[in-house]
């Protein structure tokens, strides 16, 4: 008796556990990739730095006059973060910093095959994006 108490208790809490789950805005069967909700920027940006990818893409796609000279030259590498390619293959691009009053450490660097790149600190780090979520 004692021991059918307890697997009819631990069922009942595993059940608690996946109803409280389920509440939360789980779930356990999602099998594409998630894409940002209005209001949620994907990679943990900030709204200031998703609003300026956006923007800094859709300039680009547009082929818009990009605000600084640099924009769309070639990104070298040098701190070998990124893939190995050969020279030319990344191009580079402001993700302008509100307040600022120069380039600010913001960038976008852009394959030749279209992955997407992003820096927030000049170069030290980089985090790969979607592009198709900044549309």
């Amino acid at each position: 008796m004692g021991r059918r108490a307890l697997t009819k208790g631990a069922a009942l809490a595993v059940l608690a556990l996946l109803a409280i789950y389920a509440l939360l805005g789980g779930d356990l069967g999602q099998d594409e990739e998630p894409r940002a909700d209005p209001g949620e920027t994907p990679a943990g940006l900030s709204q200031e730095e998703f609003d300026g990818i956006a923007s800094t893409l859709a300039a680009i796609e547009a082929g818009e006059e990009l605000p600084f000279d640099q924009d769309g030259s070639t990104f070298q590498n040098r701190e070998r973060l990124l893939p190995d390619r050969e020279g030319g293959y990344y191009r580079e691009y402001t993700v302008v910093t509100p307040g600022s009053d120069d380039r600010g450490a913001r960038r976008l660097v852009i394959g030749a095959d279209g992955d997407t790149w992003y820096t927030r600190d000049h170069y030290d780090s980089f985090v790969q994006i979607d592009p198709e979520q900044f549309r």
